[in-house]
């Protein structure tokens, strides 16, 4: 039995998951200790939260250099923004690369060659400015064809250079992911270490009133949950979805792998375009007949 594909949720609704995911890990938590009525106001350790929130920003800094940290926070913006990688988006990617492939086939490589080194004057790139918008995509495209042009460099070579592409590139943006892992698997010491220091002003404390050392050893336990709580349930599951979010834009260049080198190869444009799409997961992958529909579109609104 195969298990049927859940159609793809609007990015509007997608963005809403990870906020929804919070919530619900907190309100949980809070009101399963409401629950047992357990007093609110004792999670409130501002103190605590220092310790463990100001350690965890230090860890981040000592293992990062600053740009890579930036660059953390921007894809944390990211996640609440969804993935650009929707089925529409991958149509819009197919179409494209049967203009391009079916320009050069009509105009000729020569006058490819031209488009490739301007692109942004381009009437071919420039009829897809989202797509171009996103420079190291577009340098993808832009510099395979180029070698491709060149006929100097054969297909399975060719082939290799792309494949140690996408590799470096994937390698570059999962290094945000691993920077959240390290401060996540720290984040449970981190609350060690705080609530150590809660036993260590309780022991100053003896000799006072029990509540007060009640209280203060509440302060240390709370350490200790705050750290537990922001792994488990805050930092590693948003390490977790920037690498979904890396691994589908790896997706994406495998299906701009696949129709580029079919091109290469000497294929039809849209037989290059349906090798592109077969690279392209189930679950966002368009029908043949949306494929051909957006490309002969576009063709005949070229030739009208």
């Amino acid at each position: 039995m195969h298990c049927r594909f859940v159609p793809e949720l609007p990015i509007d609704q997608q963005n809403m998951f990870a906020i929804i995911g919070i919530v619900i890990v907190f309100g949980a938590i809070l009101g399963g200790f409401l629950m047992e009525k357990g007093p609110l106001a004792v999670l409130v350790q501002p103190a605590e939260l220092v310790i463990i929130g100001g350690a965890a920003i230090g860890t981040l800094l000592i293992a990062n250099p600053l740009p890579l940290v930036i660059r953390i926070f921007k894809c944390l913006l990211g996640i609440l923004s969804g993935s650009k990688y929707t089925k529409d988006f991958y149509l819009e990617s197919l179409k494209m690369l049967n203009d391009i492939f079916s320009f050069a086939r009509k105009s000729g490589m020569a006058k490819l060659e031209e488009d490739v080194e301007n692109p942004d004057k381009s009437a071919v790139f420039s009829k897809y400015p989202k797509l171009i918008k996103d420079h190291h995509m577009l340098h993808f495209v832009c510099d395979t064809l180029r070698t491709a042009v060149a006929g100097v460099v054969p297909p399975h070579d060719l082939d290799a250079m792309l494949e140690a592409d996408i590799d470096i590139h994937h390698h570059e943006a999962m290094l945000p992911a691993k920077a959240l892992s390290t401060v996540s698997d720290a984040l449970p010491g981190l609350g060690i270490v705080a609530a150590v220091l809660g036993v260590v002003i309780t022991m100053g404390a003896l000799g006072g009133p029990p509540e007060e050392i009640g209280h203060k050893v509440a302060a240390a336990l709370v350490g200790t949950f705050l750290g537990i709580l922001l792994c488990y349930g805050v930092v590693s599951p948003i390490a977790a979805n920037l690498e979904k979010s890396i691994d589908s834009e790896g997706q994406f260049y495998q299906m701009l792998r696949a129709g580029l080198m079919a091109f290469a190869r000497g294929m039809a444009p849209m037989i290059a375009v349906e090798f592109a799409r077969r690279a392209i997961p189930h679950d966002l992958r368009p029908s043949f007949k949306d494929m051909e529909a957006a490309c002969k579109g576009g063709a005949a609104a070229k030739a009208a």
